[in-house]
């Protein structure tokens, strides 16, 4: 987790890490946050005073925003790889022939390694692990790199999955791009597979105004660099680069794919190496 504070992009919002009741060991966690993040620890009591929230509760770290202050509910941000949705997915998801497998790689008797360079939720990350990935997730806020953090702790004491699908998870909190050059400088091991997932401006109509997606856009905005980061998943990338984008979306940095593999409201560009 990083040290840096991660107020630089939100925008002037209050920000705070408590717990929802007076739990000694949510007290502890909140308290490791707060310093691990540079924010204040406050009181449960004292959480009117204050926009966004990282919040521990008997479910697991949550993010509550409140965007204004007469707002009576606050939206709210968990992430579940235990959630009824991902477990269907896994269990009913088409397995290697699904989109998303295809598009990174696998194949019967291959599981490419990966890295989802744009990891957000970690929904992906979790689904491809799942499938028998070794991946590295990288998340370039710290707000959203906690929740995974948290959601991955859970997961791994939990009787419900396979402790080998976690173990082959890992969480990276930085810039992408930087992280890839790094990682390239010390290991001279190129990932064979570099998985972007790119924030997209929406429009009304589009799916992307979730509330869940209303406080993603607040921690991260819009990708705007997300041209620079395929620069350098191109060149970091072993075997291929596979640009998730919206149907009738613009190519990402005006590069044309190798091939596309289209989905009813998505497609993922892929760019062999």
């Amino acid at each position: 987790m990083t040290s840096a504070s991660p107020t630089a992009r939100l925008h002037n919002l209050s920000i705070a890490v408590t717990s929802i009741e007076d739990d000694k060991n949510l007290l502890e966690k909140a308290a490791k946050l707060a310093e691990a993040l540079q924010l204040h620890q406050i009181s449960p009591l004292d959480q009117k005073n204050y926009t966004l929230l990282l919040v521990y509760t008997e479910k697991g770290l949550q993010i509550q925003l409140k965007e204004d202050r007469k707002q009576k509910r606050a939206v709210t941000l968990l992430v579940d790889f235990l959630s009824n949705a991902l477990t269907y997915r896994r269990q009913h998801g088409g397995g290697i022939k699904q989109a998303l497998a295809r598009a990174v790689g696998i194949k019967s008797g291959i599981r490419p390694t990966v890295i989802d360079a744009t990891a957000g939720l970690g929904k992906d990350s979790f689904l491809l692990a799942s499938l028998g990935c070794k991946v590295t997730m990288i998340e370039r806020s710290p707000l959203l790199a906690a929740l995974l953090n948290d959601a991955l702790e859970r997961a791994a004491i939990s009787d419900e999955l396979d402790s080998g699908l976690i173990s082959r998870l890992t969480l990276l909190q930085g810039d992408a791009a930087e992280i890839l050059n790094r990682n390239w400088e010390v290991t001279k091991v190129k990932p064979d597979t570099v998985y972007l997932d790119p924030m997209y401006p929406h429009n009304r109509k589009s799916a992307l105004n979730r509330q869940e997606m209303r406080i993603i856009r607040k921690l991260v905005g819009d990708d705007d660099d997300a041209d620079k980061l395929l620069k350098a998943a191109l060149h970091h990338a072993g075997k291929r680069v596979v640009v998730k984008r919206p149907k009738g979306a613009p190519l990402l940095g005006d590069q044309s794919p190798t091939h596309v593999i289209s989905m009813k409201n998505s497609r993922y560009d892929v760019y062999m190496i």
